[in-house]
């Protein structure tokens, strides 16, 4: 079964028993893929959902940072809310120890040396672990790293 078959049925079935919560944030996510199925015009591979997945993630995230930074912890838990039903559906994330040999195997394997060397590095490791992977955080061990 695709990812987005997955979503539409858990979807219908939050719908069937007034999980509003899930439904809100299913429902967005069905938005997104049927923009991004517009735009492409084709339905979206599981690649391609698991893309719309991390992007509404990492919405979530900032949303979190935000309402926290302004004391708002009512709004950040309903954010937190809809990331952990986000997060059911995204591959598992890397463990920092796993993040870390990621961007030590992507230097290796680029060549990099220095920081002008940053961007193929950080393409090379987003590339090999889509959706997997913070890029936030690999891109801070890729500044540690070149940078020594």
């Amino acid at each position: 079964m695709s990812l987005l078959s997955r979503i539409e049925q858990d979807f219908l079935t939050a719908y069937k028993a007034k999980e509003e919560v899930r439904v809100r944030v299913l429902r967005a996510l069905k938005t997104a893929a049927k923009n991004k199925h517009v735009e492409l015009g084709r339905e979206p591979n599981d690649d391609e959902v698991i893309a719309i997945l991390g992007k509404e993630a990492k919405q979530r995230h900032e949303s979190v940072d935000q309402f926290t930074k302004g004391d708002r912890e009512d709004l950040a838990d309903k954010e937190r809310e809809e990331l952990e039903i986000l997060s059911e559906y995204l591959p598992q994330q890397l463990s920092p120890e796993e993040t870390e040999a990621a961007v030590d195997e992507a230097i290796q394997k680029t060549g990099a040396s220095s920081m002008k060397d940053m961007g193929g590095v950080m393409q090379e490791v987003m590339a090999s672990h889509k959706g997997r992977i913070d890029g936030k955080v690999v891109s801070e061990i890729v500044r540690r790293r070149l940078a020594g």
